[in-house]
């Protein structure tokens, strides 16, 4: 009877594939019926369930499934041999269960309305209007940057722990959802990592448990990078999956909270986007621009571009080959070179304002 379980589960990976490939050529109905209704409780119901743990859950949910599988694996390689249908029947098995919780607990999101259809916003922008911005932010950041360093070449150090900024970033999404009223965010539940040494290896600075909806963010990043970071894998908990789009709404939530040092993490970050933006489309343009950026905000992006070299390993494009690949999988066709979308957002949003 177990066996036939088993078999019936395994099959079952067939429609399962099928389904998802239909249901992500309707991002209205996704949008409509998953997105902004049926994952909302369950995002609410993971994080109300898991939220209070001072410690990932997920990362040890991780850790001991890990540890399972290659211990079963161990044990049963023998089989491939002497039993091979049930063998592959096990393996199956187990792979449409974790495909059905992934699209159920949060991959569905993936398929949903692009951000700017659902914001109404243009999706394309010229270089003129993306200067035009880019000048904007560069006004925003030195401000803020000179209120805090009192002088334009020190690198502004945030006066927070990472603990505290833990705490603070939801605040954020507090304003934010006085504009945009679906990015509420009640109750909470974002982590540091348990992870965070193989994380940095990795090339990642957080990410989502798909499977218990908590986000973890990296604690060996850099303080400056932290604040964005946190806000950004909120916006995932909140539904939306693309990386491109947690960018822009992570940006306006730190944007647009009270406290001075998430604004300045905020206005940098998307200020980061354009600069390399320009620099893509036209160097000398960009080094005519660049030069009117406090140099201390030029420091503070030296501090996470020296963080990062000083962690490279030869494994690190393996794991980002394959992020991509998995982001290519799930609708964004470009990859990691998608998170460049991010600009379109903030040009049209700022456009706008």
């Amino acid at each position: 009877m177990l066996k036939e379980k088993k078999t019936i589960i395994a099959l079952l990976l067939i429609p399962q594939y099928f389904l998802v490939k239909i249901l992500g050529n309707y991002p209205n109905f996704v949008e409509t019926y998953y997105s902004n209704n049926l994952y909302v409780y369950i995002s609410k119901m993971f994080r109300f369930s898991l939220g209070w743990l001072p410690f990932s859950f997920g990362d040890l949910f991780y850790a001991a499934g890990i540890i399972y599988i290659l211990r079963w694996f161990v044990k049963n390689w023998k089989r491939i041999k002497t039993d091979t249908k049930h063998w592959f029947t096990d393996v199956f098995s187990a792979v449409s269960m974790l495909y059905f919780a992934f699209h159920l607990f949060w991959g569905f999101n993936y398929y949903r309305l692009p951000l700017h259809t659902s914001l109404n916003l243009n999706y394309e922008y010229t270089t003129e209007q993306l200067i035009k911005v880019t000048e904007q932010l560069i006004l925003k950041a030195n401000a803020l940057h000179l209120e805090i360093a009192k002088n334009d070449s020190t690198q502004v150090d945030i006066p927070l722990t990472k603990t505290e900024i833990l705490k603070l970033a939801p605040d954020g999404y507090l304003k934010l959802k006085q504009i945009f009223p679906d990015l509420e965010y009640s109750p909470r539940s974002v982590k540091k990592s348990l992870f965070s040494y193989p994380l940095t290896y990795m090339g990642f600075s957080g990410y989502l448990n798909p499977l218990t909806n908590e986000a973890q963010v990296d604690g060996l990043i850099p303080t400056f990078k932290f604040a964005t970071t946190t806000t950004h894998e909120i916006a995932h908990q909140l539904g939306y999956a693309a990386e491109n789009e947690a960018n822009f709404i992570g940006c306006l939530a730190a944007i647009n909270h009270d406290n001075i040092y998430f604004r300045y993490c905020g206005y940098t970050f998307g200020l980061r986007y354009c600069l390399n933006e320009i620099y893509r489309r036209d160097e000398l343009l960009y080094k005519s621009i660049s030069k009117n950026l406090n140099v201390g905000i030029l420091k503070n992006y030296e501090e996470v571009r020296l963080f990062w070299e000083a962690h490279q390993n030869p494994a690190e494009p393996f794991f980002k080959s394959f992020y991509s690949g998995f982001l290519k999988a799930n609708k964004q066709s470009k990859g990691m070179k998608s998170y460049s979308y991010v600009v379109a957002l903030l040009v049209n949003f700022f456009e706008e304002k």
